[in-house]
């Protein structure tokens, strides 16, 4: 793994930052369906849903500052469908295009089976075609698309999924 940036699991106090590094991608509408920045307080509940154990958040720090994050988020509430998670990865324009998004990847592929995992998925834009890639060099297959099921600025765009069965 890449010694440029330390890896931790997320604290409350990183909340701040991890609602920043996300509001940054809303109005490129490449990354998220949100259409407007999110507040830390609108957030909270999502924060709180994740642990440690089960389905953590990491963030990325250099120098001491959070310069991305990724998230395993429960993929469906039904028991069946526990050993799948959502990977989710901000990463803050400062430090896009820099490996990150591969290292976070790389990250969750070789720990993810120690928190009981066996399947991870990413839902990506079909439009974003830098995560696509990023997923696929990891190994990450299609595994289904939702046509034009979102509508951003006027404009219909299709989900793609993706996944790694571990």
């Amino acid at each position: 793994m890449n010694s440029r940036w330390t890896f931790r699991n997320a604290t409350p106090a990183d909340l701040p930052s991890i609602v920043a590094i996300y509001n940054q991608t809303i109005a490129g509408r490449m990354v998220t369906a949100d259409l407007e920045p999110v507040t830390v307080e609108e957030r909270q509940t999502w924060f709180d849903a994740h642990t440690p154990a089960r389905h953590p958040i990491w963030v990325a720090e250099r120098d001491g500052a959070v310069v991305g994050w990724l998230s395993f988020s429960k993929f469906h509430p039904r028991a069946a469908y526990d050993a799948t998670a959502e990977l989710s990865i901000y990463i803050d324009t400062s430090e896009r295009r820099q490996g990150l998004g591969g290292v976070f990847v790389q990250k969750a592929i070789a720990e993810a089976p120690s928190i009981g995992l066996k399947n991870l998925v990413g839902l990506i834009f079909g439009h974003n075609a830098p995560s696509l890639a990023l997923f696929e060099r990891f190994g990450f297959a299609h595994w289904g698309t939702l046509p034009d099921i979102a509508e951003l600025d006027g404009i219909e765009r299709t989900l793609v999924i993706v996944g790694r069965r571990l």
